[in-house]
């Protein structure tokens, strides 16, 4: 059985999905959710759904080893980032080479890089007046949002399209792709 170790930062829907998905598999199941933020919603997610959920501080994650440590510890074969806001440090990515995926709220290369989340990512899109956007699949490398792809989904943005319109079609291809996507490459 597979090992899966999520980190995020807020509401946690797709770390939810996520573990939902991975419930009754037989390929894997999530063992851990890491946070950075010690209001985040996706805390009160994992204790609803019975998974191991822990908060950590900056210091604890690129200062020290504790991080690390938990995770070495958890020995997970996939770490995925679902909407973890900070920057992964070299020294857990060297030790977890090509273990480490991030979902990112655009097709990449656009609209990528620091500061470039959630509603940031859809008002830049909008603004942009972009025909299409979607969501990346990429490994984590030392530099936001840079890794290498592993698979990308579109949906098309129409001129009457708002932020949030946008932000729907977004979480709706979260939704459908990130689980598969984890699950094939545990497989």
């Amino acid at each position: 059985m597979k090992r899966v170790v999520i980190f995020a930062s807020g509401s946690g829907s797709n770390a939810e999905n996520l573990i939902k998905f991975f419930h009754n598999s037989d390929t894997a199941s999530v063992i851990q959710v890491l946070t950075n933020n010690p209001h985040a919603k996706v805390l009160d997610r994992c204790k609803k759904l019975n998974v191991s959920a822990l908060s950590f501080n900056r210091i604890a994650f690129s200062k020290s080893e504790d991080v690390l440590n938990i995770l070495k510890a958890a020995q997970p074969d996939i770490i995925v980032l679902a909407g973890f806001l900070w920057k992964f440090p070299e020294f857990i990515l060297k030790e977890f080479n090509n273990k480490v995926i991030n979902i990112h709220p655009a097709l990449l290369p656009k609209h990528g890089g620091k500061g470039m989340f959630g509603m940031n990512v859809h008002n830049a899109v909008v603004h942009n007046k972009e025909t299409e956007t979607g969501i990346t699949i990429h490994y984590v490398n030392e530099n936001y949002d840079e890794g290498a792809v592993i698979f990308q989904a579109k949906c098309s943005v129409l001129p009457t399209d708002s932020v949030e319109d946008v932000a729907e079609k977004i979480h709706l291809l979260e939704m459908e792709h990130f689980p598969l996507i984890v699950n094939k490459l545990l497989k």
